[in-house]
């Protein structure tokens, strides 16, 4: 059975609210690493990546629970967090693939703990997975940043409008 997404004429008026809104909401791009259970290495972009505290320093992601990463966040204890830049818009693509894709190439290697580190990223943070909070069909992933490195500078990777970005001008 196939389940498709309603039309903007057929969806509801909060959903069809929601969706234009955030739209129009620029987000910060991110990518998400681990291992799976099988120390295969599982990645996926992501928009909704925050700074929860910082003393501890803790961050946050969500994913649906649905998505095909989230075997491995639920079975692993770590993650790699990747901030982008305007560089690394290509792979921004390359991770928003199909899952058995987004590993194929040299745009990684290994890092602490063994998991994979995307290269030429603005900043990466290696973490230990705190908490794990359903919500719905999704959950809210909760991260202490255990170490890290900033890479070169670059303008940041937005996407906005269901297309990447970089930002204008200062106001």
């Amino acid at each position: 059975m196939t389940i498709s997404a309603p039309s903007p004429e057929n969806m509801p008026d909060d959903l069809h609210a929601f969706k234009q809104a955030f739209r129009r909401h620029a987000a910060g791009v991110a990518i998400v690493t681990a291992l799976d259970p099988e120390g295969k290495p599982v990645g996926f972009t992501a928009t909704s990546l925050a700074s929860l505290a910082a003393v501890p320093p803790l961050a946050t992601f969500n994913m649906a629970r649905s998505a095909s990463a989230w075997r491995a966040i639920t079975e692993t204890d770590r993650v790699v967090i990747h901030m982008l830049g305007a560089r690394n818009r290509a792979i921004a693509e390359i991770m928003a693939r199909d899952a058995s894709e987004r590993f194929i190439g040299d745009h990684w290697h290994l890092g602490p703990h063994g998991l994979p580190v995307i290269n030429d990223v603005t900043a990466w943070m290696s973490g230990r997975i705190l908490e794990r909070v359903p919500v719905h069909n999704n959950a809210v992933v909760i991260v202490q940043i255990e170490e890290g490195a900033l890479g070169a500078d670059d303008a940041p990777l937005l996407y906005h409008e269901r297309a990447y970005r970089t930002p204008g001008e200062i106001v």
